[in-house]
């Protein structure tokens, strides 16, 4: 082969796997920059009844939490990052819904994925969120709970268990009714 060959097959090739991968992004995104990270589609989840994976999360002021203390509360988790537009939408909601439950036995959780830790921290003071919040940065949460997508909350009973999960940002009365229902078993 000619060294003309050569020089348009080294440059062609990885040039036609560049396209290739960015058409293949594309088909799977639906054309929507992120949709690979952010749900797309929204609502209640089926789960099975079973106990929530027990983790430990670093939060605010350096303090640890482990989701086993809060055993006979009844914790919604919240999976999140600063750049979701659905999790900067329903951030308000959670934030108020909290506050509206405080001195319930009732626990909300952050727990920050994808994200970087300064603007994680940003978004929590932005939005003036309260409950406790932590970054996974290995992931190792969010693939214990099998997350796809952001935002995703699970509802976990006053036992342990995993009751509902829910995709996408979520309704005020959507959220309140859930955690009627599980307060009052």
């Amino acid at each position: 082969m000619s060294k003309r060959i050569w020089i348009i097959l080294l440059t062609g090739l990885p040039l036609l796997a560049f396209l290739g991968i960015l058409v293949w992004a594309s088909l799977q995104t639906g054309g929507r920059a992120g949709g690979l990270g952010v749900n797309t589609e929204f609502g209640v989840a089926e789960v099975e009844k079973e106990p929530a994976k027990d983790f430990a999360l670093d939060i605010q002021d350096n303090e640890a939490l482990a989701l086993s203390e809060l055993k006979g509360k009844v914790v919604m988790v919240d999976f999140w990052a600063s750049w979701c537009a659905p999790c900067r939408q329903e951030a308000t909601v959670l934030e108020e819904t909290y506050q509206q439950y405080a001195g319930m036995d009732v626990e909300f959780v952050g727990v920050n994925i994808w994200d970087l830790p300064d603007n994680a921290a940003a978004y929590l003071v932005d939005f003036g969120i309260t409950y406790p919040n932590g970054v996974d940065g290995e992931g190792v949460i969010a693939i214990d709970y099998g997350v796809k997508g952001i935002p995703e909350k699970f509802f976990i009973d006053r036992d342990g268990n995993v009751r509902q999960k829910f995709v996408g940002p979520i309704r005020p009365e959507k959220l309140r009714e859930t955690l009627d229902e599980l307060l009052a078993e």
